[in-house]
C-alpha cells in the first residue's frame, strides 16, 4: 500500500468520526464541506477533520482509498458514510446523531 493510502487508513481507523473536507469546520472552503461539517457539529459529537487543500497527497489519493470521487468524505467507525448529500439526509432523518454517538469518544 502506498504511504499516503496507509496514512489515510491510519487516520480513518484511529478516529471514530473524521471528515476529509475543503477547508476547516470553522472556515470551510466549499459549500458541500461547510454543510457536512455543520451537520456533524449540530450532532454535538467530537470529530476530527483533515483539510485536503493543505494536504495535496491526501487530496490526490483519497478517491483511491474508498473509491469515492468527491469531497467531503465522512467516515464513522472506520467506514465511509458518504459525502454531503448522504450526511445531510441522515441528519434530517435523525439517523446521523445516533450513529455518531455509538462510536464517538466523549
Amino acid at each position: 500500500m502506498d504511504e499516503v493510502l496507509q496514512l489515510i487508513d491510519e487516520q480513518v481507523k484511529s478516529n471514530p468520526v473524521i471528515i476529509y473536507m475543503k477547508g476547516t469546520p470553522q472556515f470551510p472552503q466549499c459549500g458541500f464541506s461547510s454543510r457536512a461539517a455543520e451537520a456533524l457539529k449540530a450532532c454535538g459529537v467530537k470529530f476530527v477533520y483533515v483539510n485536503v487543500l493543505t494536504e495535496p497527497e491526501i487530496y490526490a489519493n483519497l478517491s483511491r482509498y474508498a473509491d469515492w470521487p468527491t469531497f467531503p468524505q465522512i467516515y464513522v467507525g472506520g467506514e465511509l458514510i458518504g459525502g454531503c448529500d448522504i450526511v445531510l439526509e441522515m441528519y434530517q432523518k435523525g439517523e446521523l446523531k445516533p450513529m455518531l454517538e455509538k462510536v464517538a469518544v466523549q
